[in-house]
């Protein structure tokens, strides 16, 4: 470890002056600090620098531990483990009561920044409409749709730092990255609300007709350069429990299976995801990437090459890389969103993207739909052609608080859309077909009076949600998607 610390200070050393100021536009020397989670883990080469009583050593490793502070102060804040050891190296340096040491490496200045993190890009509620937003889902054009799902990734997305790449390099999974934890949470969550909103129709019918429309929020998403939400709606419909349907997929037109067929094949897993790729290539300014196949990238990069050539030198070229195909994806961040998003669509989606059911409760749904043919062999639940198998084993934990919060949003929203008279209660019409939007319906609820439903009845509605509960630790309850048999719910699935 001395010897690759070593190396790494060295090089510093190289392109600074004694007082430890860089030389000018040093691109390598950002490269090599922006990933110094692949070469440097502790202090150790102070600590030896001290036994050795080379002072000279001593101040010139403090000079570039204040120059890291001071023009790469954001990766402290960003980067608990970087935070953890620079607390470390502090306390180090006071037990040993060098007072000038101290005065470089005070972070102090850090926590005075004007900094906040990277959090959605603000965009403007959409008023130059004058209709009420419909929350129904038969009522919303694939545009909106698309659009709003768009909304919701980016905003995931942009979430993602430096350092939760880095994370995910090194421990080649997700546990205690909980920006990717919420990105997966996402794509799993639109992939089985687009099965669940089709397997909700009772008649083949129906499912088509909310098949067709997927079909169009797919190319809406393709337009938009949106391929993580795209895979998602994909795989969605690709799943054998929707895939099994044929009474369904003969109510589908040949130009809309044709279309189908068009996308699966350019987000299909061949040669590597070449079509993918390709059309990712073409692409300029907004994009969002499928995630997971970047992230592949970036673990066959890491470990594809050696972290030291001979003589124990730091294999530059592999820290440049890994570096590009990082901040690539951090470069994706800053583009602005072509697009305005109805925050009362937001938190719709948002709630009802936050149901998550086993593989077997969807089979189960699937086969109430259309039973299994006695001559026809037992199907196994396949995946689609698009999964995130790289987040195997992800089940994030969403805050009470948060829930609690979305829930109460998505009440406003349904009052303010439909509470026309404003006296705080709507129509049992107007509820039923309100819950028809999501993908289950709970158990019936009482009436206050007249037939009208007050916002407490509706905020208790939507917390008594299966999802919800097994999600607070709490006594999971049976959900009903009518007319199919009750079954119980949820958990996260990956």
């Amino acid at each position: 470890l001395f010897q690759y610390e070593y190396s790494f200070f060295f090089f510093f050393f190289f392109f600074s002056d004694l007082e430890g100021n860089a030389y000018q536009n040093n691109q390598l020397l950002k490269i090599i600090l922006a990933m110094h989670q692949f070469i440097i883990s502790s202090f150790s080469t102070y600590l030896n620098a001290l036994e050795n009583k080379s002072s000279m050593l001593c101040v010139k490793i403090c000079y570039f531990v204040r120059y890291w502070i001071t023009e790469f102060w954001v990766m402290f804040k960003m980067d608990s483990k970087l935070s953890t050891t620079m607390e470390e190296f502090q306390e180090l340096v006071k037990a040993n009561g060098e007072e000038l040491h101290c005065h470089l490496i005070d972070t102090t200045q850090i926590n005075s920044r004007d900094w906040s993190r990277k959090l959605t890009q603000r965009v403007k509620a959409n008023t130059s409409k004058k209709r009420k937003v419909s929350l129904l889902f038969d009522h919303l054009e694939p545009e909106e749709l698309s659009d709003h799902l768009t909304y919701l990734e980016f905003k995931s997305f942009r979430r993602i730092s430096f350092s939760d790449y880095q994370n995910y390099i090194v421990n080649s999974c997700v546990k205690e990255n909980p920006t990717m934890e919420r990105s997966i949470a996402l794509c799993n969550g639109i992939s089985q609300w687009v099965q669940l909103m089709v397997l909700s129709r009772p008649t083949p019918q129906l499912r088509a007709e909310v098949f067709i429309k997927f079909i169009h929020v797919a190319q809406k998403l393709h337009q938009l350069q949106n391929f993580n939400t795209l895979m998602a709606v994909i795989g969605g419909l690709c799943h054998s429990s929707i895939s099994r349907l044929k009474e369904t997929s003969s109510c589908v037109p040949h130009d809309v299976i044709k279309v189908f067929n068009e996308m699966t094949e350019l987000l299909s897993s061949y040669r590597n995801y070449d079509s993918y790729r390709r059309a990712y290539n073409e692409c300029s300014n907004f994009k969002i990437p499928i995630l997971g196949v970047h992230l592949k990238d970036l673990i066959s990069l890491y470990e594809g090459m050696p972290d030291y050539l001979e003589d124990k030198k730091i294999n530059i070229y592999k820290l440049y890389s890994l570096y590009n195909h990082i901040n690539e994806l951090i470069q994706l961040q800053e583009m602005p969103l072509p697009l305005e998003a109805n925050m009362d669509l937001v938190h719709l989606l948002t709630l009802s993207l936050d149901l998550y059911y086993t593989e077997d409760e969807i089979y189960e749904l699937s086969y109430a739909r259309e039973p299994r043919s006695h001559r026809a062999a037992p199907l196994t639940p396949s995946r689609p052609p698009v999964v995130a198998d790289w987040a195997s084993g992800v089940a994030p934990k969403p805050d009470p608080k948060t829930i609690s919060k979305h829930v109460q949003r998505m009440v406003d929203s349904v009052f303010k859309n439909y509470d026309h008279d404003q006296d705080g209660y709507i129509s049992q019409e107007e509820f039923e077909k309100i819950a028809a939007s999501f993908p289950f319906s709970f158990c019936v609820m009482a009436k206050d009076w007249e037939g009208l439903i007050s916002r407490d009845e509706i905020t208790a509605y939507f917390m008594r949600a299966s999802s919800i509960y097994s999600k607070l630790g709490l006594d999971r309850v049976k959900l009903t998607v009518l007319p199919i048999p009750s079954f119980a719910g949820i958990k996260q699935g990956c």
